[in-house]
Parts: C-alpha cells; structure tokens; sequence
C-alpha cells in the first residue's frame, strides 16, 4: 500500500475504532471478543483499502462489517463454549453515579435473545433507522419493527424487576 493511503488508513481507523467497538461490545457482552471482532474487519479493511475510495458510505461499509463478524462470531463461540446459568460474581467500583445504571441496562441487554439484543444495539446505540437495519440483518421492516417492540418490552420488564428487587 503506497504510504498516503496508509496514513489515510491510519486516520480512518484512529478515529472510527471506538464506535466500532462499542457497537461489537453491546453485541457480543465481552471485551476481549469485541476486540477481536474489530481487529479482524481492520484486517481485512487494511487488505481492502486500496479499493474503497469507490465506496460510497464508508462508514456503513465498515459498521456492517462489524455487526456481520459479531454474529458470525456468535454463532461459532456459542457451539464451542458451554455457558453457565449466570455469570461469577465480580466485585465493581463506580466512581461515576451513571456506571450502576449502566451495568443494569448491559446486564439486561445480554439476557435477551440475539435478534433482539442485535436489532436494540443497531436501532438506538448506532441510532440506524429501521429500513438500514432490515438491509443489514437480511430481514423485512416488519421483522425489525417486531424484534424491536419485544426487546424494549423484555428489556423494561427486567430493569424493572432488577430495580424493584435492589430497593
């Protein structure tokens, strides 16, 4: 790659890698995982990147990317891992008021079904309206709209129960 369209890269990556990452986070609930995920579409953006001056939406390009390794990922981690009923118990500092409602809502949020974690993530922390969603996840406008109601219904009732069972 000629070294203009490596810094170009460079620049690309320096200041799009975080939202990328907190999208592969909410989708895949782990850390180490959602840096893996990021790391294999730079790969394979950086072996692209000569091409994609001819993209019109690079940053679509690359969100769908990621949201795409996620749940590919998903499935492959999910055949070869057996998950317990509820995680070990980790002892958190919160050094900022918002961090306890933070975890409530991650908490939440794993606890639901894939599509309908993937359709939330998608629809209110990447803010994409329900047609890109559709497009992204191959399903029609109406699936979206379903996944959506269910999860916010799911997700309201469990923050919910949380709250009432902490007061």
């Amino acid at each position: 790659m000629r070294p203009d369209r490596e810094d170009e890269f460079l620049q690309y990556v320096s200041s799009r890698k975080q939202r990328l990452h907190r999208v592969a986070y909410h989708l895949l609930g782990d850390r180490d995982r959602a840096d893996d995920a990021v790391q294999d579409v730079l790969t394979v953006l950086y072996q692209r990147w000569n091409r994609m001056h001819d993209v019109a939406n690079l940053d679509g390009y690359a969100h769908t990317m990621v949201v795409r390794e996620c749940l590919r990922d998903r499935r492959r981690w999910l055949s070869r891992v057996h998950l317990w009923e509820s995680p070990p118990d980790v002892p958190v500092v919160a050094t900022d008021p918002d961090v306890e409602e933070r975890m409530l809502l991650r908490a939440a949020l794993r606890q639901l079904p894939e599509r309908q974690r993937t359709v939330l993530v998608l629809r209110f922390l990447c803010d994409l309206p329900v047609l890109e969603v559709a497009a992204l996840l191959g399903v029609a406008e109406g699936t979206v709209k379903a996944h959506t109601a269910k999860g916010l219904d799911a997700l309201r009732r469990r923050l919910d129960t949380t709250t009432r069972s902490l007061a």
